[in-house]
């Protein structure tokens, strides 16, 4: 074979790989919708894709995909045909031999065209199964180790395939970005140079006209990197399906939103929470068919995965109509753990953020699912990370509703910009409530104490010195109001530099896990500005609010006004912490 030919034959190879992967998964879906609401005109469809698999698979040499599909086909028909009846043995065992298609697709493309032992005996029983009397009831399926090692090494050449076109998407980013930052530079030169007494109207005039292009180039570029939510939902029916089995439950997931678009990082680093969320609602919130029958609802538990667009962010919203989060079992955790002294006193989503702290957990015993208190921990580390935040809702007896809020995109946020000496910071300006000025009967050198805003305590950190920049403080100090899940605190600063798009770049090695910083942007004027890590400010500012004692004074080092990593996180009203 010339080097030509086995090229073009990679490219038939690639766009088979793609096919089988598409239409297997509509047969899983199909199949899992058959289950919950058997209907004469899901089967056909089932079929054809069962069909178009084999037909491709066949044209290409590979014979075990061919005669496995074959097999698949028989049992289909016996059910289009009426021959026999749609039950859950029988769907059992096709989502398996769904499974079994999927393997032996990726073997073929690695270059093992044959049936393994656990393939053949699971064709042998489609076809026993197929040629059965209606009387006769299929054995239960269970599920088969799909357990060739070529798999990883066939899906991690697809991996490299999408990550080399990732590479080449970030590189078109980097340069937008320089120009960008190019732009900024240029207006403020000439801005400068028209203050100065030198007329420089057409030069401004064809700087500005170039404005629309850069945003157009940079808009274009992003929206290259957004994708759909609808794969990455439609992958979870099936897990919601198997896993509900594995604790005896009925779970049906169900989807909304699907063409909501995010940018391809935040959605491959959504998948791991998104996990652990369905996991969770499944051990702890559907209950048994029994229990959910003595409560008057339906045995099969319902689970609605959500996603919208929302003021430039996008949420996903995960809802059961389970027992619920049970308050009082709450409370008694958070005594036992010693997160809280007086747990009786907090707020409603006070108490249920309790959830969300390391190592803590409802349940009495350990399952495969859940029950060592590190999922939601995970969850709320994983989201924070993007720079997102996560909330609760929950209702005893009805249900419980977790929201993600998500930025579109890791490379470009607005921004709100504060200086501080010759320091820029910069924080999402999502989470900017307001500005206000420190009294001057509040002037202190203190790093941390509390404000009052409205009547309402305000807990605050002088950015002077949680970074320890030293320095004498302005004539006039200002307070960046943030707004967190966690609560509302301010940032002192000294001045105020406004709103803009900022071009995020990551951390080198050097300052990578300095607390309270999150990343870094090229400002106008060439320098460096940092991103804040504003879940970690906030924490911190609470916790010291909470604290006994006289507030931090300015000699109080960084690593003292930020908490370690592994430190508990603090809740938004500090009395009872403090009792």
């Amino acid at each position: 074979m010339t080097s030509e030919t086995a090229g073009e034959w990679e490219k038939v190879l690639v766009i088979f790989a793609a096919e089988a992967e598409r239409l297997v998964s509509s047969m899983e879906e199909g199949l899992i919708a058959l289950e919950v609401s058997p209907a004469d005109d899901l089967l056909p469809g089932i079929l054809r894709g069962a069909h178009t698999l084999k037909g491709a698979a066949g044209s290409l040499g590979f014979q075990a995909v061919t005669d496995y599909t074959h097999g698949v086909e028989d049992l289909l028909q016996a059910l289009l045909d009426q021959r026999l009846t749609v039950n859950e043995e029988r769907v059992s065992l096709l989502l398996a031999a769904v499974d079994h298609l999927r393997d032996l697709s990726q073997a073929s493309l690695a270059g093992v065209d044959s049936l393994g032992a656990v393939h053949k005996a699971h064709l042998a029983l489609l076809k026993s199964t197929a040629s059965a009397h209606p009387s006769v009831k299929a054995a239960p399926a269970a599920p088969a180790p799909l357990s060739l090692p070529r798999l990883p090494e066939a899906r991690g050449a697809t991996r490299g395939r999408s990550r080399m076109d990732l590479e080449r998407l970030d590189r078109i980013v980097t340069l937008t970005a320089e120009l960008s930052v190019a732009r900024g530079r240029m207006t403020q030169f000439l801005t400068r140079a028209e203050g100065s007494g030198a007329s420089w109207e057409d030069a401004l005039a064809q700087q500005r006209e170039m404005d629309p292009l850069f945003e157009e180039l940079q808009e274009e570029v992003m929206k290259v990197r957004m994708v759909p939510v609808g794969p990455l939902f439609r992958q979870h029916l099936r897990t919601v399906r198997d896993l509900a089995r594995s604790q005896q439950k009925l779970a049906l997931l169900e989807l909304e939103g699907e063409d909501a678009t995010l940018d391809t990082a935040v959605l491959d680093a959504l998948r791991d929470p998104l996990l652990h969320l369905l996991r969770n609602a499944l051990d702890h919130g559907i209950e048994s068919p029994d229990e959910r029958r003595a409560a008057g609802k339906d045995p099969r538990g319902h689970l609605r995965l959500k996603a919208y667009h929302d003021a430039g962010s996008v949420v996903v919203e995960l809802a059961d109509d389970g027992r619920g989060i049970q308050r009082e079992r709450v409370r008694e955790r958070a005594r036992e753990r010693g997160l809280v002294a007086a747990p009786e006193r907090l707020r409603d989503d006070e108490l249920l953020r309790l959830i969300f702290e390391p190592g803590f957990t409802t349940a009495a015993t350990v399952t495969e699912l859940s029950g060592r208190g590190v999922g939601m921990d995970v969850v709320r580390r994983d989201i924070e990370a993007l720079r997102g935040s996560v909330s609760v809702q929950s209702q005893e007896g009805k249900g419980t509703t977790l929201t993600l809020r998500l930025p579109l995109t890791l490379a470009v946020i607005q921004g709100f910009a504060m200086g501080v000496g010759d320091q820029v910071y910069v924080v999402p300006i999502q989470g900017v409530q307001e500005c206000m000025e420190v009294p001057a009967d509040e002037r202190s050198s203190s790093a941390s104490g509390v404000l009052s805003l409205r009547g309402q305590p305000l807990p605050y950190l002088r950015l002077r010195q949680v970074f320890g920049l030293g320095g004498e403080l302005p004539a006039r100090e200002n307070v960046v109001v943030l707004k967190h899940p966690d609560g509302v605190i301010g940032l002192a600063v000294d001045e105020l530099q406004g709103e803009g798009q900022r071009v995020i770049r990551p951390l080198g090695k050097l300052f990578q896990g300095v607390p309270g910083i999150s990343g870094s942007t090229i400002l106008g004027d060439g320098r460096v500005g940092l991103l804040l890590d504003t879940p970690t400010l906030v924490r911190r500012a609470i916790l010291r609010a909470g604290e006994p004692g006289e507030p931090a004074d300015a000699s109080s080092s960084p690593q003292d006004l930020l908490p370690p990593s592994d430190a508990p996180r603090a809740l938004s009203r500090p009395s009872p912490l403090s009792e």
